[in-house]
C-alpha cells in the first residue's frame, strides 16, 4: 500500500508524449533573429551594414569546414569568371550540405551565369525556402524575373528584400526603376 499513492499520480498524469515540449530554439538561431532585427530597424547604412555582416557570419558558420571550403573556393571561381568550375564546387557543397541556404543562393549565381534561368530560379526557391530572409536570394531572384520580362514579379521580389534589409546599397534608386517598369507593363 505504500505505493499506491505513487501508482495513482502515474495514472492520472499524462503521458508524457501527450504534451512534448517545443524544441528550444538554438544560440544561433536567436542571434540570426537579432541580427535581422538590427538589419530591419538599422538607424543608418553603418548599422545595416554591420548588422548585414552579423548575418552572413551566422550564415557561414552554418556549414562544417569542408563545406565552407568548397563554397569559398566556388565563390572565388564565380568571381574568376569560370561558372563551371564554380557549379560542380557548389554541387560538392550541396550535397554535403542540403540545409545550408547560402550554398543553393551561390549556386543559383553560377547557374545564371552559365545561362541557365530555369535551374537558378530553382535554387533560389530552395534558398527562400530554407531561409525566407534570404534578401540576397530575393534580389537575385528580383533580376531573374526581370531579365524573364516580369517586372511587377521583379518588383514584388525586390519589395520583399527591402521589407528585410531596408537599407540594401541603391535600394531606392532600384525599387524606382522596378517602380517605373512594372508601370509600364500594365500600360
Amino acid at each position: 500500500m505504500r505505493f499506491a499513492p505513487l501508482a495513482l499520480a502515474l495514472l492520472l498524469a499524462p503521458p508524457a508524449f501527450a504534451q512534448a515540449p517545443t524544441p528550444p530554439q538554438s544560440q544561433a538561431s536567436r542571434d540570426l533573429d537579432r541580427a535581422f532585427e538590427a538589419l530591419r530597424e538599422a538607424p543608418d547604412e553603418r548599422g545595416a551594414h554591420m548588422a548585414e555582416m552579423a548575418i552572413r557570419q551566422i550564415w557561414a558558420r552554418q556549414a562544417s569546414a569542408a563545406v565552407a571550403l568548397l563554397l569559398n573556393r566556388g565563390i572565388r571561381n564565380l568571381r574568376a569568371g569560370q561558372p563551371g568550375d564554380a557549379l560542380e564546387d557548389f554541387d560538392a557543397a550541396i550535397t554535403l550540405a542540403p540545409l545550408v541556404a547560402d550554398a543553393w543562393h551561390w549556386r543559383a549565381q553560377a547557374h545564371q551565369q552559365v545561362g541557365d534561368r530555369v535551374a537558378a530560379a530553382g535554387d533560389l526557391r530552395e534558398c527562400l525556402r530554407l531561409e525566407p530572409r534570404h534578401f540576397a536570394a530575393l534580389v537575385s531572384l528580383s533580376r531573374l524575373q526581370e531579365e524573364a520580362g516580369d517586372a511587377r514579379g521583379a518588383l514584388r521580389s525586390y519589395e520583399a528584400a527591402l521589407a528585410i534589409h531596408p537599407r540594401l546599397p541603391g535600394g531606392a534608386e532600384r525599387l524606382r526603376e522596378l517602380t517605373r517598369a512594372a508601370e509600364g507593363e500594365e500600360m
